[in-house]
């Protein structure tokens, strides 16, 4: 009994740690399972909302709302239960349970989700905010071009990542080249872009006239005013700079100007609670999918390089349908920050930005390298900026900030996915038909090399087997909002999209230093079938194996057209011993248009850390299935002539095709 007693005194005092923020973020779930006072309700026939009011009121709980739109299933709340407990409310759920019109009950669990980037502002309270309106200087209008009107807000000299000419050190042209695109008139107009975050302070001057009130809601307080919440700290203004990116007005004298100026941002508050919840995420990501068109995240699971974490089912979900029903069909097109763990962590262990659903973006700095707290991962597609490595204090990202104040210290992946949802509402409008498949083809067909490496000298730029130039850093390279607004004006549909399971292996085998493992899986992707798949877009290898020390192993997957993707790199601080992977999709995009047909090489490396105390880790093997995704005739046969350069690209392309296995 007094190791019960125990026991239980140390999961309550974990729980107020937590919430209290005296314990590290990931701990207690780390520890033990967090439950909330939130539960998933199904009722048994669909009653609507007017049964479901009726439900929680006969049972003592509070309706919220219902799950994606559903008639049947809803989100209920007990506020006689703690937010959050480590044991079931047994007795809350039974009542529900026995309810005549229900057909099920889950008690949520609790999960952390982190804004990534966010850094205190150390010096807030004893020097006032970044920068007062009223002491901005005024730009220099001697850097406007005759051919070009610049913007007139007073940051704009400092947006380095829109106009790069070499401020806070950085390298001349190495921007998202945005002044072209509005130069050929796209500012985002009749774009809305949803800030899934800590909240938007619309009432900001650079903001409010380019706020869509209508599409913006309050998931932590359920209201439609998602207002970010008040800490001494401003650790609520994460949301609010990375709507500035997007979509901060021009020419009204007040901060900088944003990515798609013309464009409307969306408000959804969810991040700001103790816990997240699966209901949560789901309603944000499904939250009026006809009306936002992108939804931009800048957060995920924590970034300390050993968690593997990814959306529950109801997120997942929301996800699938926003992809293929969101936009009246066209798809909702999900930008994600591929992570801040830094070369230690890996981002294809987080299965949001490792989705095939999303566009993984990662940053670069001011002079071309990844910043040292970027992630890498073969699901990347692209980057964007973060901050220089300049230590100017104007090096950051200049952007909007709370109480309708001015930063240029925004930085992390958190700043990178906002301005690349700014670039894709510029292609939006040049052309709405687009799908969110063609947004990623875009994406990859117009990325560029520019002056982006590895200082390390570790990862170089190569060609994949359609000689398109990829990076496992950067992906296909820096975005370019010209190039692909042009492009997106005079895209052709693609062809239709199938999934193949090209085999699966299930073979228990044990690897350890020095003896590594190979498998190979011969496929015809699936020729014949109503799946076959000739040419590829995303392919993942679906892992099932334990180690005795999981951040020891590296996985590396090779396709028939010899390009090789590291899809699981070293993770030091990974010391698990127990969970392992099951099932987990690692992704890459490295292949992408390549021919799918061939042999694919899986090979699972132990590889030593440096530290740790002996060399006698070891693991065991246990699945692999290989899935393909793309197209079963050549993507880009029916685009007309494009613009310089990707027009040369494309004919790569067509020619790797024809040199490959075979044609369609």
């Amino acid at each position: 009994m007094t190791v019960r007693r125990t026991w239980r005194a140390r999961q309550l005092l974990v729980v107020l740690l937590a919430v209290t923020g005296l314990l590290p973020d990931a701990a207690i779930c780390r520890e033990f399972d967090v439950l909330t006072n939130t539960w998933l309700v199904e009722l048994n026939h669909d009653g609507g909302e007017r049964v479901a009011r009726s439900v929680a009121a006969d049972t003592g709980f509070t309706y919220v709302s219902p799950i994606l739109g559903s008639d049947s299933t809803f989100h209920f709340q007990h506020y006689g239960v703690p937010h959050a407990r480590v044991r079931r409310s047994i007795s809350h759920t039974r009542v529900l349970r026995s309810h005549p019109h229900v057909k099920s009950a889950v008690q949520q669990t609790g999960f952390i989700r982190q804004k990534r980037g966010y850094k205190p502002l150390i010096d807030a309270l004893s020097k006032g905010v970044d920068q007062k309106l009223a002491s901005i200087a005024v730009n220099d209008k001697a850097t406007q071009t005759a051919e070009v009107k610049l913007p007139t807000d007073p940051d704009f000299g400092k947006e380095w990542y829109l106009r790069n000419t070499g401020q806070s050190k950085g390298v001349p042209g190495l921007d998202l080249n945005v002044v072209a695109a509005w130069s050929m008139g796209y500012t985002g107009k009749g774009i809305t872009t949803a800030i899934m975050d800590d909240g938007i302070d619309y009432l900001h001057e650079d903001l409010k006239y380019n706020y869509n009130a209508d599409a913006s809601y309050d998931f932590s307080s359920n209201d439609p005013y998602p207002y970010p919440r008040y800490t001494d700290t401003w650790f609520n203004s994460h949301g609010t700079r990375c709507a500035g990116e997007v979509a901060a007005a021009r020419d009204n004298n007040v901060c900088g100007v944003g990515v798609a100026y013309g464009s409307m941002v969306a408000g959804l508050r969810m991040l700001d609670q103790p816990f997240m919840t699966d209901l949560i995420e789901a309603n944000a990501m499904g939250h009026m999918p006809n009306v936002i068109d992108i939804y931009s995240a800048s957060w995920g699971p924590t970034d300390d390089g050993k968690t593997v974490d990814g959306p529950r089912n109801l997120t997942m979900r929301a996800i699938v349908n926003g992809v293929n029903n969101g936009r009246n069909g066209k798809g909702n097109i999900y930008v994600w920050a591929s992570g801040d763990g830094g070369p230690n962590d890996d981002c294809n262990c987080d299965g949001y930005a490792a989705s095939m659903w999303t566009v993984s973006i990662n940053s670069a700095t001011n002079d071309g390298r990844t910043a040292g707290y970027d992630e890498s991962c073969s699901s990347t597609l692209a980057s964007t900026f973060s901050n220089g490595k300049s230590s100017s204090h104007d090096a950051g990202v200049a952007t909007t900030d709370l109480y309708n104040n001015c930063t240029a210290s925004h930085s992390g992946t958190s700043a990178a996915a906002p301005e690349a949802a700014g670039v894709f509402a510029l292609a939006l409008e040049a052309n709405k038909n687009l799908t969110w498949r063609d947004i990623q083809h875009l994406t990859v067909l117009t990325s560029k090399r520019n002056s982006l490496y590895d200082s390390n000298g570790v990862h170089k730029w190569q060609l994949n087997g359609a000689r398109l130039e990829f990076n496992h850093l950067f992906g296909y390279g820096v975005m370019d909002a010209a190039a692909m607004a042009d492009l997106a004006r005079q895209w052709a549909s693609l062809p239709e999209r199938f999934h193949c399971t090209a085999g699966t292996i299930t073979q228990e085998r044990e690897f350890s230093f020095g003896k590594n493992i190979r498998f190979t899986i011969d496929s015809n992707g699936c020729a014949g079938t109503e799946n076959e798949v000739n040419y590829l877009e995303h392919v993942q290898a679906y892992i099932t194996l334990r180690a005795s020390y999981r951040g020891c192993v590296t996985m590396y997957l090779t396709s028939p057209m010899n390009t090789t993707s590291m899809i699981l790199s070293q993770r030091p601080n990974d010391d698990d011993d127990k969970n392992g992977f099951t099932r987990w999709p690692f992704m890459t995009t490295h292949t992408w248009a390549e021919v799918s047909r061939g042999t694919w090489t899986l090979d699972v490396v132990m590889e030593p850390i440096l530290g740790l105390k002996n060399n006698l880790e070891t693991g065991i093997f246990k699945e692999w299935s290989l899935v393909l995704h793309g197209t079963r005739t050549p993507p880009y046969t029916d685009q007309p002539r494009m613009p310089a350069g990707v027009h040369e690209k494309l004919e790569m392309v067509r020619r790797a095709h024809e040199s490959g296995v075979f044609m369609v």
